[in-house]
């Protein structure tokens, strides 16, 4: 899996860098995985701007302005709180498009919310927010590994089809 996100990663930039765009992530149940996966390509300076790491839902209040009630209402693990994780990573850098990953690696779980579930959000500026819901099976390890490449598949989508 590790060559196939490598080659993901490198496609995206390659991308980015066509259309002259910069990419920031916010991330949670990935824990900077993803930000370290694209830091990987030789030049992703040139087209990733930054990385924000909000394991807690402190920092995600902090560094990305997710609202007190989004947590309380809806949790961490949300389709809302995912969305404004994605905005407030583009209002919060120099970037153009986010991606937002919030979602529950494991062990464990909560009612409605098994383990492996993982709520996506991409953001890009004069568009609209997309989100979308996955659920992945295997350990902590796999879990994280199947959400960077989920991210970054549909991060490649996104910069194709506009």
């Amino acid at each position: 899996m590790v060559n196939q996100i490598y080659k993901l990663s490198k496609q995206l930039g390659e991308l980015l860098q066509l259309r002259q765009l910069q990419l920031t992530t916010a991330e949670s149940c990935t824990g900077g995985q993803l930000a370290e996966t694209i830091t990987m390509i030789p030049g992703s300076s040139g087209w990733f701007e930054r990385g924000f790491v909000t394991y807690s839902n402190l920092s995600k209040q902090q560094m990305l302005g997710v609202h007190d009630n989004t947590l309380n209402i809806y949790g961490p693990v949300s389709e809302q709180t995912a969305r404004e994780m994605a905005q407030g990573a583009l209002t919060h850098s120099a970037a153009d498009i986010s991606v937002a990953v919030t979602g529950i690696a494991g062990p464990g779980g909560e009612a409605g919310k098994p383990q492996g579930t993982v709520w996506f959000a991409w953001a890009r500026k004069g568009f609209d927010i997309q989100t979308h819901l996955k659920t992945f099976n295997g350990d902590r390890l796999f879990i994280r590994e199947q959400a960077v490449e989920f991210a970054l598949q549909e991060l490649i989508k996104l910069l194709l089809n506009h």
